[in-house]
């Protein structure tokens, strides 16, 4: 299974300004706008942690995925939450040719952990020998960094102002979530129960 990024968060959509205000930066010199390219680099690597720790997308964007044998036969799991509509699904046989599945035959499960693909009937269509499926999907809590959840753009902030402050340390410790980052993140987190499936 391979999971790709269709569409970037633009830079436009992130909170830089907002950002700076929190880092309490100095605000009335000519250079004000000197750190906002690190600051940026920051923030995406801070909402890259928190959507790898929480399976969670924040702003929205396009996704593709692939998989080459379903798990059950009826329904596939999406590995990322909450998505908001399944754009196309698509089999692909061993030479590429590409068969697109009919939409009546599918339907999208929303589920603010684990959205599913569920067939409309009793199976998904087969997925032939050396062959792929592939759902493209838009997932992600809004559309603009206002929208989100609280908690969740300040535990972005708080990550990333620690990758901010920590910024020189050449050392490599233990690669954890300072505490705050990791109680806001957990409600968010994907709690598995006997061993679900994915």
């Amino acid at each position: 299974m391979m999971l790709m990024e269709q569409t970037q968060v633009a830079t436009a959509a992130l909170p830089v300004a907002e950002f700076r205000d929190h880092m309490r930066l100095g605000t009335g010199f000519d250079d004000d706008g000197v750190q906002d390219g690190v600051l940026e680099s920051f923030l995406r690597a801070a909402m890259a942690a928190v959507e790898a720790r929480t399976n969670k997308v924040l702003i929205t964007r396009d996704f593709l995925y692939t998989v080459t044998a379903w798990r059950d036969l009826s329904a596939q799991v999406l590995p990322v939450a909450p998505v908001t509509a399944v754009a196309s699904f698509v089999i692909v046989d061993r030479l590429g040719a590409e068969t697109t599945v009919d939409s009546a035959k599918y339907m999208l499960e929303p589920d603010m952990h684990r959205s599913r693909v569920v067939s409309t009937g009793f199976v998904l269509p087969q997925i032939p020998v050396a062959g792929q499926a592939k759902f493209t999907f838009t997932a992600g809590f809004a559309d603009t960094w206002g929208a989100l959840p609280a908690d969740l753009a300040q535990a972005v902030f708080l990550l990333a102002a620690h990758y901010y402050e920590h910024r020189h340390e050449t050392v490599v410790g233990e690669a954890t979530m300072p505490f705050g980052v990791s109680t806001l993140l957990e409600r968010y987190r994907n709690l598995r129960l006997f061993g679900g499936r994915s």
